[in-house]
């Protein structure tokens, strides 16, 4: 078994390192902000406060070496999505990305990692993926992946027993877990406003309760949460708010001090890929 859902206990997850990523590309919201150029010590030093959390936890790291056209290969959750019987490989929308695509393929095939089906009409981005329930999936539709990819993802996992639901929300949130992310079987982080009623509904019928938070939350990296399960969670020191309402419902908070990576629009889930959860 690779993913079983999204909170139970992580072990085993994919990461890269930020070595190219000098200057943030302007292709989001969050780094069209920031034109300056990214200071290369701070982000391998947030980096590795991710790999120290991870070591903490019990968290075995796996690592891709990033090339010069990689730059944004940090971001290792986007280039697909992992259930319980392997994975289904994304298609990037944006051109910066699309060295990343091969490259996590020939990873994921060196860990063993079965490929379930491949987006190649359309685009999917793994940040637009996630659990609800262990054979319930949500999939985003925002700025990086659409119906067509949506429907690929559709046919290959209802096959195996899933549900899964599409959730169409405004493109400037760039991806689903920026604003909304499950930290908790019972538990979610959300921009409610910026979701649909009927996701809402969903999540309501599944028993999810959402802590809820402003819409600059999102531009924050608000709902950029990591469950790395047993009522565990990797946050951000910054989301104040959000860290103790966590707290007020048990959950255990693990607080990184990040701010540099953030700049390229991505913050702890989009910087991490499971492997093996459950």
């Amino acid at each position: 078994m690779f993913v079983k859902d999204g909170t139970s206990k992580l072990t085993k997850v994919l990461t890269c390192p930020p070595t190219f990523l000098k200057r943030a590309a302007p292709i989001n919201e969050i780094s069209k902000l920031h034109p300056e150029p990214l200071q290369q010590e701070i982000l391998l030093a947030e980096y590795q406060q991710l790999l120290d959390a991870y070591a903490k936890a019990g968290v075995t790291v796996e690592k891709l070496t990033p090339t010069v056209d990689m730059s944004n290969a940090v971001f290792a959750r986007d280039f697909g999505g992992c259930v319980k019987e392997g994975y289904i490989l994304g298609n990037f929308k944006k051109e910066i990305r699309f060295k990343e695509r091969q490259a996590y393929e020939n990873k994921m095939q060196e860990l063993g990692v079965p490929k379930l089906a491949e987006v190649t009409t359309g685009y999917f981005e793994g940040g637009d993926f996630a659990f609800l329930r262990e054979n319930v999936v949500a999939v985003g539709i925002l700025d990086r992946t659409d119906q067509q990819g949506f429907e690929t993802i559709k046919k290959a996992l209802e096959p195996l027993g899933y549900q899964v639901y599409s959730v169409v929300a405004d493109a400037r949130y760039l991806h689903l877990d920026m604003c909304f992310n499950l930290v908790d079987e019972h538990l979610a982080v959300a921009y409610k406003e910026g979701l649909p009623a009927e996701f809402l509904e969903l999540l309501k019928k599944l028993d999810i309760e959402i802590i809820p938070v402003e819409e600059e939350a999102i531009f924050k990296h608000g709902c950029n949460l990591e469950s790395i399960g047993e009522h565990k969670v990797i946050s951000l020191q910054q989301n104040k708010a959000v860290n103790d309402a966590l707290r007020l419902r048990g959950m255990d908070v693990i607080e990184l001090d990040i701010s540099e990576t953030l700049k390229a629009g991505g913050g702890p889930h989009c910087m991490t890929f499971p492997l093996q959860r459950g």
